[in-house]
């Protein structure tokens, strides 16, 4: 049942992105597009209850509950940018807006756009650690919790690694292209012009 929700609130978070976005742009209505894009939370709401209730009705803690937590800890963590990108996207196309400026991609504003991005990661590693300790209080039996703890470092293993990346941006940043045409080439016309 969790899975099968999960799913659910996935197709549900894209579907009221659609609805939320094509409301505001394409029927200008901008108020009821935001209302719907502001219900999003809801979904991982249901998901969490629904949770609370699979545990509460005497159902193991397994694989599904700890998903369920990475889940809600994504959103949480990615799921305002994600939105904010996508809406950008949206008034360039439908509204006439200016179309957003991308990330940037060269020297150290790169290293500090991915420093932010790692950091929506790191959030999601921390409410979904969280709503795992929170559920391992809930169960109070260590002996059935195991899988549920192990889904913490797979949350904080998944930050690590993507901090990590981030930190190459750093460590060795992305050069622009040059705009300079090389010394031989500047010699070369030079010389052609001569000759006239």
């Amino acid at each position: 049942m969790i899975v099968t929700l999960i799913i659910v609130c996935e197709i549900g978070f894209w579907v009221l992105l659609a609805a939320g976005l094509a409301t505001r742009y394409l029927l200008r209505m901008p108020r009821t597009g935001m209302a719907l894009l502001l219900c999003e939370p809801l979904l991982e709401v249901v998901l969490l209850v629904a949770t609370a209730l699979d545990l509460k009705n005497g159902a193991d803690p397994s694989w599904k509950h700890g998903l369920a937590a990475l889940y809600i800890g994504y959103t949480v963590g990615h799921g305002h940018r994600t939105v904010k990108w996508l809406d950008g996207h949206a008034a360039h196309r439908l509204g006439g807006a200016p179309k957003p400026a991308g990330p940037p991609r060269y020297g150290m504003a790169r290293a500090r756009y991915e420093g932010t991005v790692w950091l929506g990661t790191l959030l999601a590693a921390a409410v979904a650690t969280g709503l795992l300790r929170l559920a391992m209080w809930y169960v109070d039996d260590p002996s059935r919790t195991g899988s549920l703890e192990s889904w913490q470092y797979t949350a904080w293993r998944a930050a690590g690694i993507h901090g990590l990346i981030a930190l190459t941006y750093a460590i060795w940043p992305k050069k622009a292209p040059s705009e300079t045409r090389p010394e031989g080439a500047r010699g070369t016309a030079r010389s052609a012009t001569t000759r006239r």
